[in-house]
């Protein structure tokens, strides 16, 4: 039997973390979990962007 897991706890778990973010257009997005909403959006800092398994921009906002 497996426990249900809140996503939103999940993801406050993850801030001071660096992960990658998988978008269903096809871009991934590797930064550093700075904090999450209540509408589980994500800010990332030092944000590499993949698009294709390839290393795009830099997003520093």
């Amino acid at each position: 039997m497996s426990l249900a897991l809140n996503p939103k706890t999940f993801l406050d778990e993850l801030t001071g973390n660096t992960i990658m973010v998988k978008l269903k257009w096809g871009m991934d997005y590797k930064g550093y979990v700075v904090s999450v909403d209540g509408y589980m959006s994500i800010q990332l800092v030092n944000t590499e962007e993949y698009i294709d398994g390839t290393l795009g921009i830099w997003l520093n906002f």
